[in-house]
This record gives C-alpha cells, structure tokens and sequence, in this order.
C-alpha cells in the first residue's frame, strides 16, 4: 500500500508542483496522459518548473496627468524630460 502510494505521488509529481500555475490544468492532462512515458514526465516537470510570463499591470491614480513614453511605452508624468524606462528624452 505505501509503494502504491510512494509510486502515485512520483507519477504525479509535475502535477503537485505545478499546481498554482496559469496552466495548472495543462500540466496535470499531459502528466496523465503522456507521463507514462519518461519523456512525457520530463516534459511536465519542465512545465511545470518554468516560471509564468509576466504581465504588465499599470495602474495610474485617479487624477493624475500621465502619459505614455513615445518609444518604450512607459507611463510618464505630463512634464517629465527623460523616460524613467529607457533613460531617453523625451
């Protein structure tokens, strides 16, 4: 009983880790179906170790004279002379 449980918790491995990521349920289908195979395993695990892309959030207060840089797309404020962003003038 313990190895079957040893053994379930090692099939679903790139599962367990994975399990807070954006593409959680992606992970779990392809260590399902293909985790059989070591190469299918492997491939979870990589998934599942990846970091998530980040997503820009720009969040501007209410009020405020803000606009965006011409070259990188930076918020800038209104009488702002280079880009906090790429250092350019702007």
């Amino acid at each position: 009983m313990t190895f079957l449980l040893a053994a379930a918790l090692l099939y679903f491995l790139p599962a367990i880790i994975g399990h807070n990521k954006r593409d959680s349920t992606g992970i779990f289908i392809l260590n399902l179906l293909a985790g059989w195979t070591v190469i299918g395993w492997f491939v979870a695990l990589l998934w599942a170790c990846a970091s998530d892309p980040r997503v820009h959030t720009v969040l501007v207060p209410a009020g405020a004279a803000f606009r965006y840089s011409c070259r990188c797309g930076a918020l800038e404020p209104i009488g702002a002379q280079y880009c906090w962003a790429c250092g350019r003038h702007l």
